[in-house]
């Protein structure tokens, strides 16, 4: 029973952040553990209280509960052994704003930092992603499997517990949490991470607290009444109020002609306090509202058009909350129940049990029972809506009142953020990720030095984690020489393929196949007689794996022949071998007028102005030299 209800109580979006707080606690007595948790509980809400009340929250707020030995117990799954100690608990759904997931980070490493003795621990969907952001400098032992229980924070600063020998031969069993407090407060030196892991995390938190108001954005809207004074009295509803509307549907739709709440006959201008991202995806949602409603817009040139288009999105917003404040006396029209359904199938919740077989329904209803008592708890738009329609019943505003504010209210705040230019996007990019490495390349750079760029690059061989560029002092693998292979023979008869060895076994080179596919999508064309399709080449191989028929070759080899000395007729009555560049001092005694083209300055001449025809727009020149780490400039070139 207890995992069946620890499954319920899991089943969440995957936008979530998970934190423990681990107090030294010695004693077994669950109400003195009550009492002790408790303690903490009032002190770690005073620490934070100055920075938690100007926060705006995106979807959930940062809030601990007290779990003793007995509440553990409760909720414990039976599939994990470990019962953890006494802790503070919270999980904060996040929802678009990644902001929250670092605040509160934030606000772990302040209560490490004042209360002493107390150890976090925080993750999210990803895992341990404190370790993600320090991914460049992380030890050499550490990957996604065998780092989670591992890291923690402890006055102030990050801990991972390192693996030891055994732990190393069972690295895929996470750590017992237990254990891994018990290691940092025994032995905190040991597992302090480096300073260049300390350093990241504290860089990624600098720009708190001064971040929880330099990530606000304010701006006029033009409201109905009713929801000026509801944001004047309780300005973080404005979150749920963008979200519903940006993820309304048909039936909000409908909501949204209604406007049976807040009805747009009364309206003022109100300053509305956003998150940036709030704000963004509210001017970013397209929305034509019904005339017939009564919403009478400004042209969109008009000094007044923002505020009133804000004013209609935040207005049906509420409108949307406001509609759902009564939950659904049928729960299968509940939006909340079919989406908290679907998680549960995906955790195998029903264990492939046929749908409306008796075990299934003594399981759909324990979950329908769970879902009715503790959807408040959910983020659940009908307890907020609720929340609305009470504040309308309760709230004592003067509409003169409002109306007098509108006249002294202060300018917006400037949302050229909103935009952001290729350079400055390329300057987050370097303080986030560094300066990238690039080789300049213009038309006075070396043609040859350039052409082996792009063939090391295309001759190095990627992993499933995907290409890395070639260098000099790593040993990255490459993609073998061509030579002669040994032959092996098809049996058409048997359909078998078989090996010139003794045990004909079959046998199969990735390496020679990957090289006889790149030569197919290369299309080499030989230059001469003395190109002969049996001198060892990875095509012939691939080729008389698949057919034995040598006369087949010799056909092949011979039209070949004919489509060169066709397409030299051709080419030779225009001018078009006049427009290559050719090699100074490389022609051949015996014919004077002869210069061979430059390969590698033509290579070099065609991608210039194919860069050159990009405009500054994205292109297949950029889009390919760019990954390798070329930087094309023509601006020092010489047209």
């Amino acid at each position: 029973m207890a995992s069946k209800v620890n499954v319920l109580e899991s089943v969440r979006e995957d936008d979530f952040v998970e934190y423990y707080l681990f107090p030294p606690i010695d004693t077994q007595d669950d109400k003195e553990q009550e009492v002790a948790l408790t303690r903490i509980l009032n002190q770690c809400e005073k620490i934070i209280k100055k920075y938690t009340d100007e926060y705006l929250w995106h979807k959930d707020e940062f809030k601990l509960t007290v779990r003793t030995w007995i509440s553990n117990s409760l909720i414990h799954d039976s599939k994990k052994a470990e019962y953890l100690p006494p802790h503070l608990y919270g999980v904060t759904h996040f929802g678009d704003n990644i902001e929250d997931e670092w605040f509160i980070v934030f606000l772990l490493r302040l209560l490490t930092k004042d209360i002493d003795g107390l150890i976090a621990r925080v993750h999210d969907a990803d895992g341990e992603f404190i370790l993600i952001e320090a991914a460049d400098y992380l030890p050499s032992w550490a990957d996604p499997n065998n780092c989670e229980n591992r890291v923690y924070i402890f006055q102030g600063n990050i801990h991972i517990i390192p693996l030891d020998d055994s732990d190393r031969l069972l690295e895929m069993v996470p750590m017992a949490v237990n254990e891994a407090v018990s290691t940092i407060q025994n032995n905190p030196i040991d597992t302090l991470a480096s300073s260049d892991i300390q350093n990241c995390i504290i860089n990624k938190l600098k720009d708190y607290p001064d971040k929880i108001h330099t990530n606000l954005h304010h701006a006029t809207a033009y409201l109905p009444v009713g929801v000026a004074a509801i944001l004047r009295h309780k300005p973080g509803l404005i979150a749920p109020a963008v979200q519903v509307f940006c993820n309304r549907d048909p039936v909000d739709a409908k909501t949204c002609k209604a406007m049976k709440y807040f009805p747009p006959e009364n309206r003022v201008n109100a300053r509305v306090t956003f998150t940036k991202c709030l704000y963004a995806m509210l001017t970013h949602s397209k929305y034509v509202p019904d005339r017939r409603t009564g919403w009478n817009l400004p042209k969109t040139d008009s000094p007044q058009f923002k505020a009133h288009n804000l004013g209609v999105k935040i207005a049906c917003g509420f409108e949307i909350l406001a509609a759902q404040a009564k939950p659904s006396q049928d729960i299968e029209q509940d939006k909340g129940w079919v989406s908290y359904l679907e998680k549960l199938k995906e955790k195998n919740y029903f264990r492939g049990l046929l749908e409306h077989s008796r075990e299934y329904n003594d399981l759909l209803n324990k979950a329908k029972e769970y879902y009715i008592n503790h959807r408040d708890s959910m983020h659940y738009s009908p307890a907020i809506g609720q929340e609305i329609l009470q504040l309308m019943k309760t709230l004592d505003f003067k509409i003169d009142e409002l109306k007098k504010e509108e006249s002294n209210l202060l300018d917006d705040d400037d949302d050229s953020w909103l935009n952001i230019t290729p350079e400055e996007l390329d300057k987050m990019l370097e303080e986030k990720y560094g300066q990238k490495k690039f080789v300049t390349v213009n038309n006075n750079s070396d043609a040859s030095s350039f052409t082996e760029k792009i063939s090391s690059f295309l001759n190095h061989v990627s992993d499933i984690d995907g290409v890395e560029h070639p260098d000099v002092d790593n040993n990255s693998p490459t993609r073998p020489p061509r030579g002669v292979k040994k032959r092996s023979k098809v049996s058409f008869a048997s359909g078998t393929k078989t090996e010139t060895t003794a045990n004909n076994r079959v046998s199969f080179d990735p390496n020679a196949f990957s090289c006889a596919v790149q030569n197919i999508l290369n299309f080499v064309i030989p230059e001469d007689d003395s190109w002969d399709l049996d001198s060892g080449s990875d095509m012939s191989d691939y080729a008389d794996d698949v057919c034995d028929n040598e006369e087949m070759y010799e056909g092949v080899k011979n039209k070949m022949q004919e489509y060169m000395e066709q397409m030299d007729k051709e080419l030779a009555a225009t001018t078009i071998g006049e427009s290559f560049e050719k090699k100074n001092g490389d022609g051949f005694e015996d014919i004077e007028s002869f210069k061979p083209v430059d390969i590698d300055v033509n290579a070099l001449k065609n991608i210039l102005e194919s860069y050159k025809s990009q405009l500054g727009e994205a292109g297949p020149s950029s889009n390919m030299l760019g990954p390798m780490g070329i930087h094309l400039d023509v601006s020092n070139s010489d047209d």
